[in-house]
């Protein structure tokens, strides 16, 4: 008697993968060219902002997204002590938006994502408590304070604006590609 020959995967699920993949990399890219496309404005990115909205409506693919963006960063601007950085901000902001995601309030995202670009400064100044002092790492976020407060506003005035719609299109994008 013949041995049963194995069930072959589903189709569906490679092309599934596959999709999850590329669309991390397109939202990757998306994150790099609309921060670059607003490079010339002191900290106003919609980095933020697409970050949320991928942790709320692709928390899959988010991670690989952030990953892709935070590898592109290096490679344009090289990979010195700034860079360690990125390698948590990005991903707990998305955690914070995952954890936060049955919220569905403009205003709320607005704040979160103020309070987040007012407070980015010291959640980068704590890489220089490890790798230079505990008094050079307050001095570099108190001197950067300034722009936190423009990047709090430009964050908190993005996402005012901009949450609902983008949201919605993310909604029917994600329809249309059945993920």
């Amino acid at each position: 008697m013949p041995l049963p020959t194995p069930r072959a995967k589903k189709p569906v699920a490679l092309h599934t993968r596959v999709l999850r993949l590329v669309l991390s990399g397109l939202m990757g890219a998306l994150l790099v060219v609309s921060k670059q496309a607003m490079s010339g404005l002191p900290n106003l990115e919609p980095v933020s902002l697409l970050i949320i909205l991928f942790a709320l409506e692709l928390p899959r693919e988010t991670p690989g997204a952030i990953t892709v963006f935070i590898l592109l960063q290096g490679v344009l601007y090289g990979f010195g002590l700034w860079w360690v950085m990125y390698l948590y901000v990005w991903y707990l902001l998305a955690l914070l938006a995952w954890l936060l995601r049955r919220m569905d309030y403009a205003f709320f995202w607005a704040v979160l994502s103020g309070l987040y670009g007012l407070c980015f400064g010291g959640l980068c100044a704590a890489v220089y408590l490890f790798a230079k002092t505990p008094a050079f790492a307050l001095s570099w976020w108190l001197s950067g304070l300034s722009y936190d407060a423009l990047h709090g506003i430009g964050n908190f005035v993005l996402m005012l604006l901009l949450y609902r719609p983008l949201r919605r299109a993310l909604q029917m994008a994600k329809r249309q590609l059945r993920v």
